[in-house]
């Protein structure tokens, strides 16, 4: 038994007033001479003792019904099995919720584990009576337009069948403790959730620990049948290659899963770009492991195209396919910051050459360094910073936001610079530090030359040719320019890469990396009093390729989106106003919310994905990008938990019990049944009420009637 009004306990003190004013009166009275005393002391043992008798009734019988008043106002409330054995229903409040993941809608039989979850959904709520309250959702995050509070069965059961199968459901953990916050507030008796699903075990809860109300029962009702069938999924999508070009062949990569017990020979998977199908790839799949497809394609158009991995249809459809989004830039914007002194001319040669046909051209910007503080840099892809001998606070804490936000910055030394502002902008980015020059400038003998070039790294994808004659594996021919002088860097304990080192141990191009963006850092000035290299033919795709690859950023391949999951957004070309639009691959528009920050705007998704596909990201008629949104993966491994094995899952992310019902041979009637049994709560203030009036009544006849102070 339990109080639904506890605090009114503490007026159970009041029940000892009768006590007190039975106690007042028991004072001894006053002595007085009497003439003769012989006929009362003959009364006195016969009649005192009815006396007493009496007032010791009257002093129950007051208690007894101020002591059951106090317990009515407390409500007092019988739960479980002797609930229904009191023979009484209470109030209820429940929660019910329909697993909507993709696995329920697996055709095992005449029907689905949804179909069901939405009968058993219904005789639930068949149980609900006129002051009982539903709560009912799905754990999909964009079809629960018809989840609510419901007061009538019949409302309720028309939202249950109106649920569909959701691609972007949520763990079922998570739906739990909403809905068991929102049975907690109500004021009926009897409070529960029940969970009906199919106990797929990787999505029945996460990694969270939930902390349910403790006046809240957690039932789970399993609709499973039969065993999960085998399933192969595509779970991601990655473009490899750093830089993409129209023309030239890009490399992407998909992950297969096979998530069934035996190993699947010549298994085929197809990589499309638009509608039309341009690669395919044969591999055998190994059980429950990962298994990486590589594909080479060759983008023909330039702009954001839109893709797709396909695999072999199975019985589970949702995962046969993958979306991805591939960027083929159509021309990069690129500045050019010249230092104090410094001479431009061969870095413009260099970024004005087409490598090839198809090759995206630069458009240039040059300013001098004076320029930089009030240049907006987030218009431009990539920034080359050609020898500044000055660099103030606001210039590195620009140049600094701009790495950070994915942009790529080149850095090129100049004879005067000062060490101090160098060594300022490679703190912020987590970098090493400029501890001054090597060799003088245009001297006859080379300091350094080339030692190591890291040659699998992107930025030299191309630019080595093969040795003539070349045997697969064979060394690759290096030019090797002679250095005169030379910047001295010393790495730092950052995220950074040495990508070609110097004889005389020095780095001679290094990358350091920071949050989404990086720089690149050449020790000598473009200049041939410097070295040799303008001269050379290394130097011109040496340059045209750290612009393409500064200015990819994460651009080669949209943001790739999960349904059902919150993410952000960044667009650093869309303008302040109109709003940004996203576009659904079957026309619907979207907008979501979005706010400006510095130098893009930022949208936050939530819900907007519930569709898989590449979806348009436009402002008016302009395509800003293209994002594709995917299922979670989670969805694809269909295996499941027995009942009990569900139960403690649950339980231990809930930190509540979780009851198991079954429906057993008496399938839906038998879950009714079983509903009856338990789930209602007895209130009990009624009874206590007639009891205390009861007692009052009594008080009264016994005050009135009985008269044991007569003399017989």
């Amino acid at each position: 038994m339990s109080f639904l009004n506890p605090l009114v306990l503490l007026a159970l003190a009041a029940a000892a007033i009768p006590l007190v004013i039975h106690l007042l009166n028991l004072r001894r009275p006053q002595k007085v001479d009497f003439s003769s005393l012989t006929f009362i002391k003959e009364l006195q043992r016969s009649t005192m003792q009815r006396v007493k008798i009496k007032q010791w009734l009257l002093l129950a019988l007051r208690t007894l019904a101020l002591l059951f008043l106090i317990l009515a106002f407390a409500r007092p409330t019988l739960t479980g099995d002797l609930a229904g054995l009191w023979g009484g229903e209470g109030p209820a409040a429940m929660g019910v919720i329909v697993d909507a993941s993709p696995s329920m809608a697996l055709q095992r039989g005449a029907d689905t584990p949804f179909q069901r979850a939405q009968e058993a959904a219904r005789s639930v709520l068949q149980t609900m009576e006129q002051q009982d309250e539903a709560h009912v959702s799905s754990t999909g995050r964009a079809g629960g337009e018809a989840s609510g509070f419901f007061q009538n069965s019949s409302a309720a059961q028309d939202a249950v069948g109106s649920f569909e199968v959701a691609l972007n459901a949520e763990p079922a953990s998570r739906t739990i403790q909403r809905v068991a916050d929102r049975v907690a507030s109500s004021e009926n008796p009897s409070r529960e959730v029940y969970l009906i699903s199919d106990l797929q075990q990787s999505m029945l809860a996460d990694t969270t620990t939930h902390s349910l109300p403790e006046n809240v029962r957690v039932f789970l009702v399993p609709v499973s049948e039969g065993d999960a069938p085998a399933n192969v999924a595509v779970t991601d999508v990655s473009v490899r290659s750093r830089i993409v070009e129209a023309g030239q062949p890009v490399e992407i990569e998909a992950t297969l899963v096979n998530y069934g017990e035996a190993t699947l020979e010549d298994y085929t998977a197809s990589l499309y770009l638009g509608e039309e199908r341009v690669a395919q790839s044969t591999t055998s799949l190994e059980p429950r492991l990962e298994t990486t497809v590589a594909f080479t394609v060759t983008p023909e158009e330039r702009g954001w195209l839109s893709g797709r991995v396909t695999i072999e249809d199975d019985d589970f459809a949702f995962d046969d396919e993958r979306f991805f989004s591939l960027h083929v830039p159509e021309q990069r914007r690129l500045l050019l910051v010249e230092g104090q002194g410094q001479n431009s001319r061969f870095v413009r040669l260099a970024l004005s050459a087409q490598e090839g046909e198809g090759a995206a051209a630069f458009s240039v910007d040059t300013i001098s360094e004076q320029d930089l503080a009030a240049t907006t840099l987030s218009e431009y892809d990539t920034i080359f910073l050609l020898g500044p001998r000055d660099l103030s606070s606001g210039e590195v804490a620009d140049l600094t936001r701009y790495v950070e936000n994915g942009g790529g910055v080149m850095l090129f030394p100049n004879e005067g610079a000062r060490a101090d502002d160098y060594n300022a902008l490679l703190s912020q980015l987590n970098g090493g530090s400029f501890t001054g020059f090597s060799g003088s400038m245009g001297a006859d003998n080379a300091v350094a030359s080339f030692s190591r070039v890291d040659l699998e790294h992107p930025l030299f994808e191309g630019i080595f040719d093969e040795r003539r004659g070349g045997v697969p594996g064979a060394e690759r021919e290096i030019e090797q320019p002679e250095l005169y002088y030379t910047m001295n860097y010393q790495p730092g304990e950052g995220t950074e890469q040495t990508l070609i080192d110097l004889t005389n141990q020095m780095p001679f191009l290094q990358e350091i990396r920071f949050e989404r963006g990086s720089l690149l850092l050449m020790t000598v000035a473009p200049e041939p009093a410097w070295s040799d290299l303008p001269l050379r033919g290394l130097f011109v795709p040496l340059l045209y390729r750290s612009a393409q690859y500064l200015s990819v950023g994460t651009s080669v391949e949209g943001d790739k989106l999960v349904l059902g999951q919150a993410a952000e957004l960044r667009l650093a070309d869309a303008a302040a106003s109109p709003p940004v639009e996203l576009m659904a691959p079957d026309g619907e528009s979207l907008i979501p919310e979005q706010r400006r920050v510095f130098g893009a705007t930022l949208l936050q998704l939530e819900e907007e994905g519930a569709t898989p596909g590449v979806y348009d990201v436009r402002q008016d008629d302009t395509l800003l990008r293209r994002v594709p949104f995917n299922m979670d993966a989670r969805h694809s491994d269909l295996q499941r938990l027995s009942p009990e094995a569900a139960a403690e899952t649950l339980s231990s992310t809930l930190g509540v019990p979780v009851q198991v019902l079954e429906m057993g041979d008496g399938g839906i009637t038998g879950l009714s049944r079983e509903l009856t049994a338990q789930r209602r709560g007895v209130e009990l203030w009624n009874y206590f009420l007639l009891i205390s009036l009861l007692f009052l009544a009594a008080e009264m006849v016994v005050a009135r009637q009985w008269r044991p102070e007569a003399a017989t």
